[in-house]
């Protein structure tokens, strides 16, 4: 079983940015994908926002905020400048109102790995940030990508300055972005975009610091793959991703990456892939779940970027598990609102089941059967799911269907 360390879970920090991880009843919308900056996207946003608070979601990622090089905006620049290819300044603070309004949480994309700059510095390279907001010089990049700065204290993101958070002028300067984007702009919760390029003790600072109510990163490598395809065994991959959530004192969920690789092959008929051989869930959503993002794809992952895409027939098998289960789920804006009503209303329906049996990220889960056409488990007291075609429902006529579909089933006491 792999290591944490327990300390933080159920203990009363005397700030307020642990209530949100405590109590366990997120549920998150990846308000984006790959191609919305094309579509005047605050304003889109702005009609949605009754409908995501309708649903109950309870947060909603947006897209980095800032002025970019490249229209996604992962390529930023000049960090206080919040005109970006989504829409303004001013179409952003009004988004934001909105959402506040309708309670749902606003969570930042915060890219600070890297930084393109804005002139050519020491050694030809585009190492300066002149004529800008936070104007660096070249000793706040990497040695390693071109600057005066010291080693990355993580994996490099090539082609691009990578910032030196070594340095403190750099800690200092972040640090004040992001109380700003905090305490004046209106974001509430933070996304870490790349978090595998800097040092988790450094995400730590900054959360300490600016005290988002909700924190999650992203700590994507690859899972543990053989000749014939994936490992059933993927404890070195999650331990990865528990480690850097320990890293950060704790303070920070992150992305169950595990998960997402497990269940998108167990979907095609290896439903013996959910249960580890101690018989829990097999990601970091089985050994860590109030810190576990659970989520089917994102921007990189589908999209139409497609990187590593859940197989689109079984998407709402996909939804039945993480929405049944511990762990803090995520739905992507794709599923949700351009793959039809009946997907949509599918979400709803079990994001409503979830809040109904006061499903949480850490309610107790017993996996019943786990073969290759079949998945059932008992989650918190009165609730049971089954996944794939073979025929199954739960013993005892206290269970009534609460909702079903496409190869998956849900019972409620």
């Amino acid at each position: 079983m792999g290591y944490y360390n327990n300390v933080f879970d159920g203990c009363n920090d005397q700030t307020d940015i642990g209530a949100v991880m405590r109590d366990g009843r997120e549920v998150i919308l990846q308000a984006y994908n790959w191609e919305s900056h094309k579509h005047d996207w605050y304003r889109n946003l702005d009609a949605k926002v009754t409908d995501i608070s309708k649903s109950g979601f309870t947060s909603a990622w947006l897209p980095p905020p800032s002025q970019s090089l490249a229209p996604e905006g992962y390529l930023p620049q000049d960090l206080y400048s919040l005109n970006s290819a989504y829409g303004s300044e001013h179409l952003l603070k009004s988004l934001l109102r909105k959402m506040k309004q309708y309670k749902v949480r606003a969570m930042a994309d915060i890219v600070i790995n890297h930084r393109v700059g804005t002139t050519r510095g020491h050694g030809g390279m585009y190492n300066r940030y002149d004529g800008i907001s936070l104007p660096w010089n070249e000793h706040a990049v990497t040695s390693c990508t071109g600057g005066l700065g010291n080693r990355s204290t993580g994996e490099n993101f090539n082609g691009v300055p990578n910032v030196d958070h070594t340095q403190h002028f750099v800690r200092k300067d972040i640090t004040g972005w992001l109380r700003w984007l905090r305490n004046t702009v209106g974001f509430q919760d933070f996304r870490f975009d790349f978090a595998r390029g800097y040092s988790a003790q450094y995400v730590k600072e900054y959360i300490g610091a600016a005290k988002p109510l909700f924190s999650v990163g992203e700590c994507w490598d690859s899972c543990n793959y053989n000749g014939h395809g994936l490992d059933y065994n993927q404890d070195s991959h999650r331990q990865r991703i528990i480690n850097w959530i320990d890293a950060t004192g704790q303070l920070s969920a992150a992305f169950d990456f595990t998960t997402k690789g497990i269940l998108q092959e167990a979907v095609k008929g290896q439903y013996w892939r959910l249960c580890d051989a101690q018989g829990k869930p097999p990601g970091v959503m089985g050994w860590w779940p109030s810190r576990a993002v659970t989520f089917l794809d994102n921007h990189d992952t589908g999209s139409t970027q497609a990187h590593w895409p859940f197989p689109s027939h079984h998407i709402m098998e996909g939804y039945a598990y993480i929405l049944t289960h511990p762990g803090i789920p995520c739905v992507f804006y794709d599923h949700f609102y351009d793959w039809g009503s009946s997907i949509h209303d599918q979400i709803v329906k079990l994001i409503d089941v979830r809040r109904r049996q006061d499903i949480h990220s850490r309610s107790k889960i017993r996996v019943l059967e786990a073969k290759s056409n079949l998945y059932a488990a008992i989650v918190g007291e009165k609730l049971c799911m089954k996944l794939g075609d073979a025929s199954w429902c739960p013993s005892g006529r206290e269970w009534t269907l609460a909702t079903s579909g496409h190869r998956y089933a849900v019972w409620h006491k």
